[in-house]
């Protein structure tokens, strides 16, 4: 079954520059040396793209890609120049300002980089503030938000300060806080960029617990691919504001769509990319326990080069569907990295 569509926009530009509407109402497809010439800066380009409901997204580029735009052309936060923004199929851009006041209380939420923690507050309070603001009886916020609290890890220092808190710590108030709405859609802008290596492998675990559980619809901006591999169901890789592949992390690797896409991936590891299923053969036989499909080489690598026969693989169902040996797992690990 194919997965419902939460947000998608369509033909998406942010220009800016002297009359940057007059000049898209012109030129409503220009290129990027009309752009120039006309002293326009193109942040954001025909930018079209479709996200699932309970999918995470990954938006990545290098500085000035205009990833962060573009999230912030999706929540509204900036207005787009030109295009459309589709939530559950409503077009933002024709919502009054009254109506994205709702949906932004309502059902959606945002985690960036800079926690903007209220400091006179306390974790509890910071958690609640959203429902304050949204008027919810204080005996019904104090318990979502308590709730909140203990979902993060948290539970226990309710009446600490921020200042008491380290960066994870804070950044987990932050998500507490964007949480306790109930969003149906989680817009998060390199959250986990301005924390210690450590504590960001430890709040890539956590975000990943907390989808397990909440299967929101997530927007998520990194620079990061390894992080990016860790967490997407798929990835956009941004240049000069236009999007120039979206595909799983899996395809990006093996099959990018330009040089730059193939440069921007070429560091990362194969086997911390590629799946069983992209190894198995299919129909084969093993021995032992199987390995889901959906696992990553690096996760299995050892056991399937330290067993005696190759190992069988199934699907999510434990379905039988092939099998893997260690010629395959030794072909990633040692060799071109591409599937024999």
């Amino acid at each position: 079954m194919t997965a419902k569509t939460k947000l998608s926009c369509r033909n998406v530009w942010k220009l800016y520059g002297a009359d940057a509407d007059g000049f898209l109402h012109q030129n409503p497809a220009p290129s990027g040396d009309d752009i120039k010439r006309a002293g326009i800066i193109g942040a954001v380009r025909q930018a079209s793209i479709d996200i699932a409901e309970g999918e995470i997204f990954i938006i990545m580029g290098l500085s000035g890609s205009g990833k962060s735009t573009l999230v912030r052309c999706l929540s509204r936060l900036i207005e787009p120049t030109g295009g459309e923004v589709l939530f559950d199929g409503v077009d933002l851009l024709r919502a009054t300002e009254q109506e994205l006041i709702e949906i932004r209380r309502h059902k959606m939420g945002m985690v960036f980089q800079h926690f903007a923690l209220l400091p006179h507050l306390t974790v509890l309070q910071n958690v609640m503030f959203p429902l304050t603001i949204q008027d919810t009886p204080k005996a019904e916020a104090n318990a979502k938000a308590r709730e909140v609290v203990e979902l993060v890890g948290l539970k226990g220092r309710e009446d600490y300060y921020p200042r008491e808190l380290s960066g994870g710590q804070q950044q987990r108030v932050g998500i507490a806080r964007s949480l306790v709405t109930e969003p149906d859609l989680w817009f998060l802008d390199e959250p986990f960029s301005a924390l210690d290596p450590l504590i960001r492998r430890e709040m890539q675990d956590e975000f990943l617990r907390l989808q397990a559980r909440l299967h929101k619809t997530i927007v998520f901006i990194t620079h990061d691919f390894e992080e990016a591999v860790r967490l997407a169901d798929r990835i956009a890789i941004m240049k000069d504001g236009e999007i120039i592949q979206v595909a799983t992390p899996e395809e990006l690797v093996m099959n990018p769509a330009t040089d730059y896409v193939a440069e921007f991936t070429k560091h990362i590891p194969r086997s911390k990319v590629l799946t069983v299923a992209g190894l198995m053969t299919r129909g084969g036989t093993g021995e032992g326990e199987p390995i889901v499909h959906t696992t990553r080489v690096s996760e299995v690598a050892e056991r399937v080069i330290s067993a005696d026969a190759p190992v069988p693989v199934c699907d999510e169902n434990g379905l039988h569907v092939g099998s893997i040996d260690r010629k395959a797992i030794a072909h990633v690990l040692f060799g071109s990295g591409d599937p024999a």
